[in-house]
């Protein structure tokens, strides 16, 4: 059975670990309504994604 020579030592371990972490999720102020949305998603009160109106409303 493998076993470690050595124990992980407390830098080493938060090395690995550093990658851990909850991400907030990208959000936007709107352009022209001014309100808060996802980035890279349409705007669902508008319609609009990019500048273009893609969705009629």
């Amino acid at each position: 059975m493998a076993v470690p020579k050595r124990k992980t030592s407390v830098s080493r371990r938060n090395k690995r670990r550093s990658h851990h972490k909850i991400n907030s999720p990208n959000v936007v102020e709107d352009k022209k309504s001014g309100e808060y949305r996802l980035s890279h998603h349409i705007d669902l009160k508008t319609g609009f994604y990019n500048g273009k109106k893609i969705l009629d409303i």
